[in-house]
């Protein structure tokens, strides 16, 4: 039916349906003062196709990141990387639309094993014993993993590297504000965990260590040699770790790591302007019972066939707050089942690949950036497949400059911090051909 065309027999004839006798009296409960005098001003119903037309032209107005329109280098926690087809045309199979664990969780036994294959393939990546069914990104993963390390160890005082996320150290700060957690803040080096720093820093009261590697500036940490030093105190270390990395860098569970968190964004997730993500949490099997979020189990019925059940369910929304792991009451099913359907179709040898394209491709793009007058690497030591550079020109007109050029140069580093103001942070990914890093560094170059 048109509305705009609505007669007083139509009006009369929903009065009485409802029970109303007058339109007065059905929006008699909202203030006169705040109800439309008049027909709405609204454009005229238009058709279907017109409609399309519409749509068409606006999706058209963006710029895609896919090469096509724009070469993506942006990082900083959201990346380009490719996703098989096969992760688009799984998880859009009808018995997978919700990205919601059902209540009735046992009732559906195709989503539980989903979850549980994702929990197992990101203990393989990670080295790691369990896992949860995921959480919302990787800056809740990290604070829920203080939370969880705070109730294991019974201390309140947790050291964080300032290379981690921002974002995460944000997070870190709301979820703790009215906790009787304190963290202290652990300055980087050169772009580094200082370890000297730490070491001083850690007393009978710290609960946990936490840092990330490769860390916010693309560069490796000594994980190994921080958790060693926690642990001399009886800490937690806790590793936020680029998934993609661990294709071949060694893995959190091989450098003594107790809980390894990170955000699955790379493993099939599109960017879509910035969420939703997926965060994954894995950890020792001896915090099992303190870990946050659902955890799928397998068991097996009186016949012996495999059945899957939510298990380990102190959860607020089961049990007194003060008693519960976390408020996480969900997890991020429908992009945990991307990134396990991205994981196996790469596989071991796969997903090694990828790691080491990333790895080979910003060590290329980085070695001819810094032959560049007026560019240099800003920090030094090894690093993975992001990096960050020191212009003597404003970032913002070099940025801009590449971008002309339908170039996603980088990310300005001066929103995060005020002393790299001059800074700009380059990721590679696989996606990234030869051609367009060539075309950047011309780019850079004609500034």
């Amino acid at each position: 039916m048109d509305f705009t065309q609505i007669t007083p027999d139509h009006e009369r004839l929903m009065l009485e349906r409802i029970g109303a006798g007058s339109i007065d009296e059905l929006f008699a409960d909202v203030p006169a003062a705040h109800r439309v005098k008049g027909l709405l001003d609204l454009p005229r119903g238009i058709s279907e196709p017109e409609l399309m037309s519409e749509l068409s032209d606006l999706a058209h107005r963006n710029n895609h990141s896919d090469g096509r329109d724009l070469a993506c280098f942006l990082g900083a926690g959201v990346y380009d990387h490719y996703s098989p087809c096969v992760v688009e045309q799984l998880a859009t199979q009808s018995e997978f639309l919700t990205a919601y664990t059902p209540y009735q969780a046992e009732a559906s036994q195709g989503s539980l094993q989903a979850f549980y294959e994702f929990q197992t393939m990101i203990c393989r990546l990670t080295g790691m014993e369990a896992a949860n069914a995921s959480l919302y990104e990787q800056a809740t993963a990290v604070a829920e993993a203080i939370i969880m390390a705070c109730n294991v160890t019974r201390r309140d005082r947790v050291l964080v590297s300032t290379a981690i996320h921002p974002d995460a150290m944000h997070v870190l700060r709301t979820l703790t504000y009215e906790r009787s957690i304190k963290p202290v803040r652990i300055e980087h080096v050169d772009g580094h965990l200082d370890l000297d720093l730490l070491e001083r820093e850690l007393d009978e009261q710290t609960a946990a260590v936490v840092m990330q590697s490769p860390n916010f500036f693309g560069l490796i940490e000594p994980v190994a040699k921080a958790s060693e030093l926690a642990h001399k105190v009886g800490a937690l270390a806790i590793q936020s770790v680029d998934p993609i990395s661990c294709g071949m860098l060694k893995r959190p569970g091989e450098l003594g790591v107790d809980v390894a968190v990170g955000d699955a964004q790379p493993l099939g997730i599109p960017m879509s302007y910035g969420g939703p993500f997926c965060g994954f949490f894995a950890c020792r099997e001896k915090y099992l019972r303190k870990m946050p979020g659902r955890i799928v189990g397998l068991s097996r019925d009186v016949n012996g066939k495999r059945g899957f059940c939510l298990t380990l369910q102190a959860r607020e929304q089961h049990i007194k707050r003060e008693r519960a792991t976390s408020n996480v009451c969900t997890n991020q099913g429908l992009l945990a089942l991307r990134a396990a359907v991205h994981m196996a179709a790469l596989g071991k040898t796969g997903f090694r690949k990828i790691s080491e394209i990333c790895f080979d491709k910003a060590h290329y793009a980085a070695s001819e950036i810094a032959k560049l007058d007026g560019f240099e690497l800003r920090f030094s030591g090894p690093f993975f497949r992001e990096f960050v550079v020191r212009s003597r020109k404003p970032v913002a007109d070099v940025l801009a400059h590449c971008r002309a050029q339908g170039l996603l140069a980088g990310v300005p580093m001066g929103q995060w911090f005020e002393n790299k103001s001059d800074c700009f942070m380059i990721a590679l990914t696989e996606k990234r051909t030869k051609t367009q890093i060539d075309a950047l560094v011309d780019a850079l170059s004609s500034v």
